[in-house]
């Protein structure tokens, strides 16, 4: 899956999760000539795209700076989105624009998670963050083992759950194959991958391990993973 995340309208590229160093993807692709979404996506036709949203994640702009450009995504391919939800009422606005809103534990709190899942059935999906080692969240009744995580969110009707390292995030460093394998045995829903990958390889091993999809960006600017994979 196509992974970019937009700021001020551009595509940009992550690296290690540090937002202030996120450069347009055009600048360093060897498959993208613009840094414009919708032109992206209309190049490569992805089936499917994750999009973070990082004006609403780093609370900057207007809050829907970025619409246009995600619906026009949205038009074209099968769009996870992370608009940075915090509560029910962040849902509302963003429900329409994607297939997929994204809950994170970033910035969802378990009871959050729980209530849109409710209301939306199957529709989103959720992203175990994390950062530095540990679960990224603010919410005190998180785990801190995402072993524990998984099990309250398999008694939930969501979509997808996503496994985000987000220190793994643009490095092309690899991934806990152990650990994934365990985590996908543990999970009822399909998992996926952010953070990592490092080329084909890496997603024939993924799949051997029971993750049903990897959430990939430099694999696809550098060549590594060819774009008829996305396709």
């Amino acid at each position: 899956m196509f992974v970019f995340d937009v700021y001020n309208h551009n595509a940009v590229h992550a690296q290690g999760g540090d937002r202030r160093k996120y450069r347009p993807v055009h600048e360093f692709s060897s498959i993208c000539t613009t840094s414009d979404p919708v032109e992206i996506v209309q190049d490569l036709k992805p089936k499917e795209v994750y999009i973070a949203d990082l004006n609403r994640l780093q609370g900057q702009g207007v809050p829907d700076i970025n619409f246009d450009v995600i619906r026009g995504v949205s038009a074209q391919a099968e769009t996870m989105l992370d608009a940075g939800i915090t509560s029910f009422e962040d849902i509302l606005p963003v429900i329409d624009l994607a297939a997929h809103p994204v809950l994170g534990t970033e910035t969802a709190s378990l009871d959050t998670i729980s209530k849109i899942a409710s209301e939306y059935p199957s529709r989103v999906n959720v992203s175990i963050d994390k950062k530095d080692g540990s679960i990224l969240s603010s919410d005190s009744s998180m785990p801190a083992d995402p072993f524990e995580i998984v099990e309250l969110l398999n008694g939930l009707d969501i979509n997808d759950v996503i496994f985000l390292d987000m220190d793994m995030v643009g490095t092309s460093a690899g991934f806990d194959a152990q650990f994934l394998s365990l985590i996908a045995d543990v999970c009822e829903h399909d998992v996926l991958l952010g953070g990592g990958v490092r080329g084909s390889e890496d997603i024939r091993q993924l799949e051997d391990i029971g993750i049903k999809g990897a959430l990939v960006a430099t694999a696809l600017h550098n060549g590594s993973i060819p774009v008829t994979m996305l396709q």
